[in-house]
């Protein structure tokens, strides 16, 4: 008997036991193809030699400092790096350890924010339906994934109110076109400004590209620039949540660039570290930062943690890497196959609704009939069953319940590797095609 507490208690799982590149390997000696990096995680696979070189290297010297009494070279580089390439007017790296840490930081920075600059009245969140944030409370609170807030919802705050998601394949009418759909839903945020009280709203916050609970969703051309303008009218702060589509997985190093926007705050986590130590961060603008350095200059908030000495060396030479190897253009070309492989595999596909993504960020969104958009029952479990059928087959992707509202939907995200070979994207299609078309042939009648 295990005496973890694991994810689920009634399941059994395999041992993983090593990691090579894009490949998994379990106890048995059984090998997996790694096609989501976890939760898009493991931006470059498993067991970098230069990432490892650097986590070793940084374990010898000093592995820990606290923060509160000391900076580390690390610390300072990390950033440095991060800052040099970001949007412009984001001038400060926060650092935390997770992408849910890095949400909770980011809302209580807003709040502080507007203490510093004399609008205590300031403490309201906006966010959309369908978004994903993080599994700590204010994390939780803040996001839209109805499932995992439910038996929480008695604990967590009463101060955020919900707007529509961008969903284009479910919400977008017929007589539409993108531009005034994008528009619409995006007027949604002033239309609740105004409703809540614009002197009561701190800040709205969104995912650029919707992770795991829509799957890979991205905005249509437009939305963000709305939304920016919305917030700049209202002097709303902007928190755009890269956590998991941010450190190139969309085929830029922010996922925002392609929307052309600046956010006040970008929160990031799992493709800073690719999986090798846990970090996350918070990427703070000039006009955030000015009101603490005049005001206070103290932030009220911290953990054991932030800022680990070894997680920056780590982050640090995954930052480097990325760089010295090339692979943002890697991400846009392999994303490109990857875009033709599932079209060809799935453009036809009878239960295949909708095929998204940017960059090695795709998904998949399953229905039972293509005509209506209807979604299979929830009691059938597509996504696990195809999840079963995948890990029997060697792969692992990151399939999903709940798309359209936290019950309805299944859809399943493939996030491989930056740096993955040309012909594994072909076997990860064909291998995923033929886990999905076994599931259904499965259900019950």
């Amino acid at each position: 008997m295990s005496h973890v507490f694991h994810r689920n208690l009634k399941a059994t799982y395999p041992t993983a036991v090593r990691g090579e590149g894009p490949y998994l390997f379990d106890s048995t000696g059984k090998r997996y193809i790694d096609g989501s990096g976890g939760a898009a995680v493991s931006c470059l696979g498993h067991s970098h030699p230069a990432v490892i070189a650097a986590i070793q290297a940084q374990v010898a010297k000093l592995p820990y400092v606290s923060n509160s009494f000391f900076t580390t070279q690390p610390m300072e580089e990390l950033a440095d790096a991060l800052i040099a390439d970001a949007p412009k007017g984001l001038s400060r790296v926060y650092y935390v350890n997770d992408g849910s840490e890095a949400t909770e930081a980011a809302l209580k920075m807003a709040r502080q924010y507007f203490l510093e600059i004399g609008q205590p009245s300031r403490y309201r969140i906006v966010t959309r339906r369908q978004s994903y944030h993080g599994n700590t409370l204010g994390a939780l609170a803040a996001g839209g994934n109805f499932a995992r807030r439910k038996p929480y919802d008695p604990m967590l705050a009463d101060t955020v109110r919900h707007i529509a998601p961008c969903y284009a394949y479910r919400d977008k009418r017929d007589d539409e076109s993108e531009d005034a759909y994008g528009l619409r839903v995006a007027n949604e945020l002033e239309h609740m400004i105004v409703e809540m009280g614009p002197d009561t709203v701190a800040a709205f916050i969104a995912e650029p590209v919707v992770g795991a609970t829509a799957g890979a969703l991205p905005a249509v051309p437009g939305y963000f620039k709305r939304i920016r303008e919305i917030c700049d009218k209202y002097g709303v702060l902007l928190i755009l949540d890269e956590v998991m589509c941010g450190m190139g997985r969309t085929g830029t190093l922010y996922a925002c660039e392609q929307d052309g926007i600046v956010p006040d705050m970008l929160t990031m986590a799992k493709g800073l570290g690719a999986g090798y130590q846990p970090i996350g961060a918070v990427l703070v603008g000039e006009k955030v930062c000015r009101a603490f350095e005049r005001g206070s200059g103290s932030f009220q908030h911290g953990h054991t943690y932030m800022g680990h000495t070894t997680a920056c060396a780590a982050a640090l030479a995954v930052q480097k890497v990325i760089r010295e190897e090339k692979l943002l253009g890697n991400v846009k070309r392999l994303g490109a196959l990857l875009e033709e492989a599932l079209i060809e595999r799935f453009g036809n596909h009878r239960h295949a609704g909708d095929i998204r993504g940017r960059g090695l960020f795709r998904c998949v969104e399953f229905v039972k009939d293509r005509a209506t958009k209807e979604p299979f029952d929830p009691k059938h479990k597509l996504n696990a069953r195809i999840n079963d059928e995948m890990l029997s087959r060697g792969l692992v992707l990151y399939p999903m319940g709940g798309t359209l509202d936290g019950v309805r939907g299944d859809h399943v995200i493939l996030a491989p590797p930056y740096n993955v070979k040309d012909e594994l994207i072909g076997e990860i299609v064909d291998i995923f095609g033929a886990s999905v078309d076994a599931a259904i042939s499965r259900l019950p009648a």
